[in-house]
């Protein structure tokens, strides 16, 4: 089994009545175009969900990335896409840390020996030389906020697969390999559209991998209303929506690091940024009724660092204001 920390998420950190800045969906719930396109669609959910559905929805997420339908295999959250990574019978995996801890989770637990790639402070990508037949990495990396360089990603070991859960939120999605025949991608809706309690992602790969990915998954493996979910937030009217708020997160993400200052880790690419802090920040933030996400789960990291979602200013001066008092406090 694995370590019990490796399973821990932003969600745990967050607890009602407290300022959430450990979850990094970026929005509390859908939008209300959203919300009422899913709300037309429970009238269905007596009929189990058809393949009619789940062909508009693959065929919504091919149009949006250029691939064809056999590209994509659909999921019940990008989490399930994880779970699923064991079915290509790597020999040995490499992933890439710090960085989401559920890839090595999945291995682990199938018996398949993992090789950690240790990034050092800066948490730039160099040349990777291990013994791995397939490599995991996110880009942007959860919890750096780094993006990484197509380039280097494509110069890692062994078949690649690239975590782009959060690459909607990055302006114009530069050094998305989501257009790669060679690349494994996946993707969430739930972060930008909030819609974590829904479960909606996909893979994109060659349709030979994404065959054995799919193979003895149970059948309706996602449901009526994720389906409408993916359909929904792929089309043109959601993309140009989408493409605004990235534009938002980085004017969000540019403020946030000059109210931070020193505290900041590195330049953040993504909604949430990664800082360092004197020990004890963490609980001394909750005690002032603020939830951030403690980073000592994700190897190479320590409780020095924190992870917290970006905000709107006004929001997000909570946050600066307690840091404020709390790194004084303990300094």
């Amino acid at each position: 089994m694995t370590s019990p920390d490796l399973r821990h998420h932003g969600d745990v950190d967050a607890a009602p009545g407290l300022a959430d800045f450990a979850v990094n969906v970026r929005v509390p719930h859908p939008p209300d175009w959203l919300r009422e396109r899913l709300a037309a669609a429970l009238g269905g959910l007596g009929s189990y969900p058809s393949r009619q559905a789940e062909e508009r929805a693959r065929e919504a997420v091919a149009r949006r990335h250029g691939r064809s339908p056999d590209e994509v295999l659909l999921l019940n959250g990008a989490a399930e896409g994880f779970a699923l990574l064991p079915k290509l019978a790597p020999r040995r995996a490499a992933i890439v840390h710090p960085g989401f801890t559920e890839p090595e989770v999945a291995f682990r637990d199938a018996g398949v020996p993992v090789e950690r790639v240790l990034l050092d402070g800066g948490f730039t990508l160099p040349e990777v030389a291990v013994d791995a037949d397939l490599t995991v990495i996110g880009n942007p990396t959860n919890p750096t906020s780094v993006l990484h360089a197509a380039s280097a990603l494509k110069s890692l070991p062994g078949r690649l697969v690239v975590d782009e859960a959060f690459m909607d939120a990055v302006p114009g999605e530069p050094e998305s390999l989501a257009g790669d025949p060679d690349v494994l991608v996946l993707r969430s809706l739930t972060k930008t559209w909030g819609l974590a309690g829904l479960r909606a992602g996909y893979f994109l790969g060659d349709p030979e991998t994404l065959a054995r990915l799919a193979h003895g998954r149970p059948h309706w493996p996602v449901g009526s209303l994720a389906l409408e979910a993916i359909t929904a937030c792929c089309e043109p009217a959601a993309l140009a929506d989408s493409a605004r708020f990235a534009l938002e997160a980085a004017e969000h993400a540019a403020y946030a690091v000059e109210q931070l200052g020193d505290l900041v880790v590195v330049p953040p690419r993504a909604p949430f940024v990664l800082l360092r802090v004197p020990r004890g920040t963490r609980e001394a933030l909750r005690d002032k009724g603020i939830a951030a996400r403690r980073c000592d789960t994700f190897p190479g990291l320590d409780d020095t660092y924190l992870r917290v979602a970006i905000r709107p200013p006004e929001e997000f001066a909570v946050l600066v204001d307690a840091l404020r008092v709390v790194v004084e406090e303990l300094a």
